[in-house]
């Protein structure tokens, strides 16, 4: 069976893409810095799946290090996780974050040629349409205008990509543009654990509502949507995870360089997620409305269209499934 490196496998949507892989018969070798993981995800992944990992705690951005590790295992495929992924962090710190992304990706994409490697997925982003796109987002518009840092290297990235496919024609590289992934495995083993301030919404409403927080914010109501809050595409992560396995099936099978989204093709306003969680968990959340953040966009969604065409995938998981398995994670993680 195929063995697959996962660099940054240890995150959070790298942790449940391992399960994901592993429950495949797929064979899963991790590269992670623990960056913003941790060793012990390593252990629960196998003791969700009952098979074995292998891992290597380096930094793909060393080269002598992934070609050691290229060396080493008989890889035939990447999908490429690692990275730093904070919006409001890459604008206050651009240079390390152009610095790390494209490293990371380059020094990757090096070894592989090295290595006769050809099978490439990248962990891209929605912030890859820009602010100024009709909604939903589809692979075929045009992409650019990224409003961070973090954004760009997206953008970047998948343009570096792009010519690098072009010139090798037994090259197979696909870009998962996700939209907003929530939820943890319904086993509570693994989830998402931001160090220090969150990224995303739901470990603030998480934490909120176990007390570590005190008070969610919600940044503004006077949005030009139906309740004035923001409206996002929310994926759970397992649903997420099996699409990066059907991403790896279609690239193991075709050349070139595509492009596709994983979202769940429906929006959600900020109060809706709010009230789902409440209803779900049983749970009165804390909260207040404050002013507008700046770069947040009114309101984006994928069209999920090209995914069910190309890799027969799409959503299963419910809002009211990664609410749950969300607040159950939190309960149980320490």
């Amino acid at each position: 069976m195929s063995r697959i490196l996962l660099s940054g496998g240890a995150g959070y949507i790298g942790s449940h893409t391992a399960v994901e892989l592993l429950n495949e018969g797929f064979e899963v070798v991790i590269a992670d810095n623990l960056y913003n993981a941790e060793k012990s995800v390593i252990d629960r992944i196998e003791e969700i799946t009952g098979k074995s990992v292998t891992f290597y705690e380096i930094d793909v951005c060393d080269k002598s290090a992934v070609d050691a590790l290229l060396d080493k295992e008989n890889i035939d495929a990447v999908i490429h996780f690692a990275g730093y992924k904070a919006v409001g962090e890459s604008v206050q710190k651009p240079l390390m974050y152009y610095r790390n992304n494209i490293d990371a990706t380059l020094t990757l994409l090096e070894s592989m040629k090295e290595h006769n490697v050809k099978r490439f997925i990248f962990s891209s982003s929605a912030t890859v349409y820009g602010p100024f796109n009709a909604i939903p987002y589809v692979e075929t518009m045009k992409i650019g205008d990224c409003t961070s840092p973090y954004g760009t290297t997206k953008l970047m990235i998948e343009k570096i990509l792009d010519d690098v496919a072009a010139t090798d024609k037994e090259l197979s590289v696909v870009s998962l543009r996700y939209f907003n992934p929530i939820g943890a495995h319904p086993s509570g083993l693994i989830g998402e654990k931001p160090s220090g301030i969150p990224n995303n919404l739901m470990p603030y409403i998480t934490q909120t509502a176990k007390g570590i927080r005190e008070c969610l914010t919600v940044f503004g109501d006077d949005y030009d949507t139906p309740d004035g809050t923001c409206i996002r595409d929310y994926i759970h992560v397992v649903d997420l995870a099996k699409g990066h396995v059907a991403a790896l099936k279609y690239a193991l099978n075709h050349a070139g360089s595509t492009p596709i989204n994983l979202g769940s093709g429906k929006g959600t306003s900020v109060f809706e997620l709010i009230k789902t969680f409440e209803r779900v968990n049983n749970i009165k959340l804390n909260y207040k409305v404050g002013p507008r953040r700046d770069g947040d966009i009114a309101a984006f969604y994928a069209d999920a269209a090209l995914a069910k065409k190309l890799l027969n995938w799409e959503t299963h998981q419910t809002l009211e499934d990664s609410c749950r398995d969300s607040w159950n994670w939190e309960c149980k993680n320490k």
